[in-house]
């Protein structure tokens, strides 16, 4: 999660979450934390996203766009996946942006845990550079691709169009 221009950002990716905040290294960003949430939370926020940028195709044009996105409590976006030395990979992560009763909702009725991984991401970079990749893939957070259905993967895919097989939740 990272708070910026009055949006709460869900970044369910570790190594891109890494990279955002350089292995817990950036002013401001000295502490990571992994936060839990509610599926059904998770979800409500996926089913209400508008597409954080204009897409020609997607959108009736700019106008219709700017609206939708104005009045969407959560928007979407698609960056590239990071490997170990936080090089961007092909296949793109899921970041989902949280705004006015999203932000709410997710504070006050979705978040499950809260937990301090900051020791966890330094250790990490701390293998990285030393070059013992094995060891840190080993503390690497288990992550598997969201079991999104049909009818919510159609959603995300009219908020990024063609590509959304290449990528993950």
């Amino acid at each position: 999660m990272v708070c910026e221009h009055g949006l709460t950002w869900i970044k369910p990716s570790f190594l891109w979450m890494m990279y955002r905040c350089g292995w817990a290294t950036k002013e401001g960003q000295e502490t990571v934390l992994a936060v839990e949430i509610t599926r059904e939370g998770f979800e409500w926020a996926l089913r209400r996203a508008c597409l954080s940028h204009y897409a020609h195709g997607v959108h009736a044009d700019q106008a219709a766009w700017k609206r939708e996105l104005k009045q969407a409590p959560t928007r979407v976006q698609w960056d590239p996946e990071r490997d170990l030395h936080l090089n961007p990979l092909p296949h793109r992560s899921l970041q989902l942006g949280l705004t006015g009763d999203a932000a709410r909702r997710y504070a006050d009725e979705w978040t499950v845990s809260i937990t301090d991984v900051t020791e966890r991401a330094r250790a990490i970079h701390a293998l990285v550079r030393e070059n013992d990749l094995t060891a840190a893939e080993s503390l690497l957070p288990e992550e598997r691709p969201y079991p999104a259905g049909d009818d919510l993967l159609a959603h995300l895919a009219g908020a990024s169009a063609k590509h959304y097989d290449e990528r993950r939740l």
